[in-house]
């Protein structure tokens, strides 16, 4: 009896131990219990209405979501802030006839990361990433909200890898 008492004993002092160590986002412990997003505002020399909302609430989401943080509107020990710098379509490939057989929507951000309780986390950093999209298509309804969320999905996990993952 006292060998299965010792085994148990074991296994729960491995499996609290090791619950500081692992999560399941792959993020580091966090010295905070707040957060804050500032609101993104659009900067870009090409406007497309909404945006700057869509990425403040998509970043909000997904902080949220990965950690037990809280999120403030103000005083928070995590702040993120910034602006989105650049909206941009580019034709990617041509066809024989000089025609753009594919076009790229590409959007870039500007981040500024500050940690109130380690200093040392803070960063101010450019975030892009591009959707592909026929360019027999109009960048228009649904055409255009899977490309904005594709690209939001990306650099918000990037922001989030960089600011709290730590990878």
């Amino acid at each position: 009896m006292k060998k299965i008492y010792s085994i148990l004993a074991i296994i729960c002092l491995f499996t609290f131990n090791s619950c500081s160590v692992y999560n399941f986002t792959g993020a580091t412990p966090i010295d905070a219990k707040t957060f804050q997003v500032n609101f993104f505002q659009n900067n870009a020399d090409l406007i497309e209405p909404g945006i700057d909302r869509e990425f403040t609430l998509a970043l909000q989401d997904l902080i949220m979501n990965q950690t037990n943080l809280n999120l403030v509107s103000s005083g928070g020990d995590l702040v993120y802030e910034g602006e989105i710098t650049d909206y941009r379509i580019t034709p990617m490939t041509a066809t024989a006839d000089q025609q753009a057989s594919q076009n790229r929507l590409t959007i870039r951000i500007m981040v500024r990361f500050s940690n109130k309780n380690k200093e040392t986390d803070d960063f101010e950093k450019t975030f892009e990433f591009y959707h592909d999209y026929p360019a027999q298509q109009q960048l228009v309804g649904s055409v255009l909200n899977e490309a904005i969320k594709d690209i939001f999905d990306r650099i918000t996990q990037d922001i989030f890898n960089d600011s709290l993952a730590k990878w």
